[in-house]
């Protein structure tokens, strides 16, 4: 098991988490809240099938909208996520196709120290409950920069934007749990580090 806490403060967010990566098929908890409902319905997907255990305690300036408090948590995540996995050898490379009724989506990640984000998803409505469907990328995206994750997600075709989203969180967290594991012997790279 890999832990680790990581914290920001800013005069938008203010976020404390903690997080535990797991073995597959051991599943994972989310427990806490970032203040926006469906956000936090797709962390507990992604704890689930990510095998993660994370617990969230924020605030954000939700009255302004919910970008910053999206963001941040995007950060916070993925900075915590390089922290806990920073001593372990992993298996570097995951990937899963996730089909969510009529939605099916593709995520690709490797925990290569280079971040990179490719997104392809368009959704129908601007927001799913009080998620800006915008900021659905905005979050991959802060997670790849600050986890050092080359990360390409893409959904393959879809009509309701909750089941669109679902499958994207859901082949995130499935691929993610797959590259963090670890391995025994060397690091894969033919330079001999990441």
């Amino acid at each position: 098991m890999k832990t680790a806490t990581f914290t920001r403060k800013t005069k938008e967010t203010d976020i404390i988490l903690s997080l535990e990566v797991r073995k597959q098929g051991e599943g994972g908890n989310f427990s806490g809240s970032s203040g926006i409902g469906f956000l936090d319905h797709m962390l507990a997907a992604v704890c689930l099938h990510g095998n993660l255990n994370l617990t969230l305690k924020m605030t954000g300036d939700l009255a302004v909208d919910c970008h910053h408090s999206v963001e941040d948590l995007g950060i916070v995540f993925g900075e915590a996520f390089k922290e806990a996995c920073a001593d372990s050898v992993l298996c570097r490379y995951g990937s899963s196709y996730v089909p969510m009724d009529e939605s099916l989506a593709r995520a690709v990640i490797d925990l290569s120290g280079r971040p990179y984000l490719v997104f392809k998803a368009a959704f129908d409505h601007k927001s799913i409950g009080a998620l800006d469907t915008e900021m659905i990328r905005e979050f991959f995206y802060a997670f790849a920069m600050h986890a050092g994750a080359t990360i390409h997600l893409e959904l393959l075709y879809g009509g309701n934007d909750h089941h669109k989203a679902e499958a994207l969180f859901k082949a995130f967290a499935r691929a993610l749990s797959q590259a963090a594991q670890e391995k025994q012997g060397e690091l894969l790279s033919t330079k001999g580090v990441l």
